[in-house]
This record gives structure tokens, C-alpha cells and sequence, in this order.
């Protein structure tokens, strides 16, 4: 192989690693914005257009209505988001659209007891109604601390949605 389409194919190959970084077995990517993908944002706004693709001439799929829904990104470019909903639906938002500030939903029909400590059989401290969205403070040892209404409590991650790190949807 000649010396100069050497030097091209490593070029390549450099540009190529540097774009995409080091290959990685499972777990987050980098993208455009910097950040991993998957992560958890929530709505801004108490109306926001989901799209079927990655621009404003796409077609509007439906429009949500919940400011602060926990929402998880999957994908990204440098204006869009494809997210994933509490109830499985894949949409592209505008990145304007969202807010890093982390919440997490009662996705189950009953309340859930939030506790005064991440123990079981700690003091229950509030309940978070069925369906209700509440900050999410921090998570560690598959608990979560949540705050609502002015109540605080610790609730485990498999009882909210927006704390789980794995894809929560997949494309079909």
C-alpha cells in the first residue's frame, strides 16, 4: 500500500475514534451534546410537540401535556431528542424542549409510601399518589430520594419510573 493511502486510512481511523471514542462493551454513548445516552431529563414546558423524526417538518405525532414528566433520552442530534415516555412512546422532542432537571413518576395506579429512611420498614414520611411526578434528589443502593408538595422521602427504584439506568424502549 502506498505510503500516502497509508497515512489516509489512519487519518480515517483516527477521526473516526476521535468522533465516536474508544469502543465500549454496554452502557452509555457520548453524542453530540456531550452527554451519556441513555439519561433522564424532564419536560420543560406544559406543552411539547413529539415529532417521528428529528425535524420540524416531521409529522406530529401527539402533543404532551405535563410539564416535568420524566422522560428518558435514547438518542440525540445536535437539536433534537428521541425520547422515551412513562407509557413506552418513542418521540423526538426539540433539546429546548427539556430540562435537565431530573423527576421521577408513580407509574403504578396506587400510591407509593416515601420514607423517612432507604431501609425497609423505615417510617413512612408522605405518599406519592398514583401517576404524581416528584423531584428526584438522588439514587444509590437501588433507593431514590424524592420530594413533592414539600414532603421528602426515599422510595426504592423499582417503584418509580425515571431512575432506571437501562433503555427504557426500544425501536420496533
Amino acid at each position: 500500500m502506498p505510503s500516502n493511502l497509508k497515512q489516509g486510512a489512519l487519518l480515517v481511523a483516527l477521526s473516526l475514534l476521535i468522533a465516536t471514542g474508544p469502543a465500549r462493551a454496554e452502557g452509555p454513548r457520548i453524542t453530540p451534546s456531550g452527554l451519556d445516552v441513555p439519561r433522564y431529563v424532564s419536560l420543560k414546558y406544559a406543552e411539547v410537540n413529539a415529532r417521528n423524526g428529528p425535524d420540524e417538518a416531521h409529522q406530529l405525532l401527539w402533543i404532551y401535556h405535563a410539564k416535568g414528566l420524566p422522560v428518558q433520552v435514547v438518542a440525540e442530534t445536535r437539536e433534537w431528542r428521541r425520547i422515551c415516555d412513562p407509557e413506552g412512546g418513542l418521540a423526538w422532542v426539540h433539546k429546548r424542549t427539556t430540562d435537565g432537571r431530573r423527576t421521577a413518576m408513580r407509574a403504578q395506579p396506587t400510591a407509593l409510601p416515601l420514607l423517612a429512611a432507604p431501609k425497609p420498614g423505615a417510617k413512612v414520611s408522605a405518599y406519592l399518589k398514583a401517576r404524581a411526578v416528584a423531584g428526584l434528589d438522588k439514587c444509590e443502593k437501588g433507593w431514590c430520594k424524592l420530594r413533592a408538595d414539600g414532603s421528602a422521602g426515599w422510595a426504592r427504584e423499582s417503584d418509580i419510573w425515571g431512575a432506571d439506568p437501562a433503555v427504557q424502549c426500544h425501536a420496533g
